[in-house]
């Protein structure tokens, strides 16, 4: 019996984050990523340069004692750098067994997008290497690229992080 109620409670969580997805900034454009996959929005901080990593993992920092790595997603999305602010912020978030944050410019919101507000990416997007954007967002007058959180990582940075932790 309790575990029909758990199991009812989780699904019950699973669909309060249906169609949630915390938005944020880089540059002019508006990204969003699930929900589901965040766990928590913190402040920028020093981070240790870790080593033989990607250009775009800019090392690792100790969130109360756990090891996180960190991506600039500036880098990663091929931008120009810019000077960390009072509204850069860590967006840590949870792939699978690994929680990694995210350095971005600005978080902004989060926002509910109903399936039928979202659209599938241009082709045009996964010809040219684009395979971060899982979807488009139309939300009032704007729009918002909707991340691929699965896809951030490739397979060698998955294995390189992992023998960080």
């Amino acid at each position: 019996m309790a575990d029909a109620k758990v199991l009812e409670q989780i699904s019950q969580e699973e669909d309060t984050q249906k169609g949630k997805f915390l938005t944020f900034s880089l540059g002019n454009e508006s990204y969003g990523i699930e929900i589901k996959y965040v766990t928590e929005i913190i402040g920028i901080q020093p981070v240790t340069e870790v080593p033989e990593l990607p250009e775009y993992i800019k090392g690792i920092i100790n969130l109360r004692g756990k090891i996180i790595p960190v991506m600039d997603v500036r880098i990663r999305f091929k931008k120009s750098c810019i000077e960390y602010n009072e509204r850069t912020c860590i967006i840590v978030i949870d792939i699978g067994d690994i929680s990694i944050g995210l350095i971005v410019d600005r978080v902004a919101e989060v926002l509910k997008i109903p399936d039928e507000d979202i659209a599938q990416p241009p082709d045009i997007s996964k010809t040219s290497g684009n395979r971060f954007i899982k979807g488009i967002g139309k939300t009032d007058n704007e729009i918002k690229l909707l991340l691929d959180c699965e896809m951030f990582l490739q397979e060698d940075d998955i294995f390189a992080l992992e023998n960080i932790e």
